[in-house]
């Protein structure tokens, strides 16, 4: 399952590239739109309703099409932050990132670290950082490995690098369930 970035929607390239190696990889993937980008509007709901209509359609598919299916959940930016805030709450198995906002462009010292959402997952993390993201580079950790690719936040600038970190990691998460 997979979010979108706060200022795009579910058709943003990585994430088109992303859902083709996993379909290729024989996983199914649901790509989910924020209901604020649903509904037109630009600008993303504070972060806590931006995570209840995540667990709440992460519910629904659970009680339906994804019972008893091992769930791997993730994003692009803000929708990686939402993936990782939710990760205990939605029962995930793993986590995936593309393009984690560790803080504000340009505010690396200065302003607030995001790099606590990643730490506080429990289960395994792959993050797929542009080596020159404006948002930062997070930190890798006991469950998380973090992979650079050429590229800015955007990550479009070798979608290949994006999609072979993400293939030589995503089977494994779901390997012996």
């Amino acid at each position: 399952m997979l979010g979108h970035g706060a200022g795009g929607g579910v058709t943003a390239r990585d994430l088109v590239a992303v859902t083709e190696v996993a379909g290729s990889e024989r996983f199914s993937v649901v790509l989910v739109e924020q209901p604020y980008r649903v509904a037109g509007k630009r600008a993303p709901a504070p972060a806590g309703r931006l995570d209840e209509a995540w667990v709440a359609v992460v519910e629904q598919l659970r009680d339906g099409r994804l019972r008893g299916l091992p769930l791997v959940v993730g994003g692009r930016s803000a929708g990686a932050r939402v993936a990782c805030r939710t990760a205990g709450d939605t029962g995930a198995v793993a986590v995936l990132c593309l393009a984690f906002p560790v803080h504000a462009p340009g505010r690396s010292t200065s302003g607030a670290s995001r790099q606590h959402e990643l730490d506080a997952v429990r289960v395994p993390v792959l993050v797929v950082q542009g080596e020159r993201d404006p948002f930062g580079m997070p930190s890798s950790g006991r469950r998380r490995r973090v992979v650079t690719v050429p590229g800015n936040h955007s990550l479009s600038a070798d979608l290949e690098a994006v999609g072979a970190a993400v293939r030589s990691w995503l089977p494994k998460q779901i390997a012996g369930r």
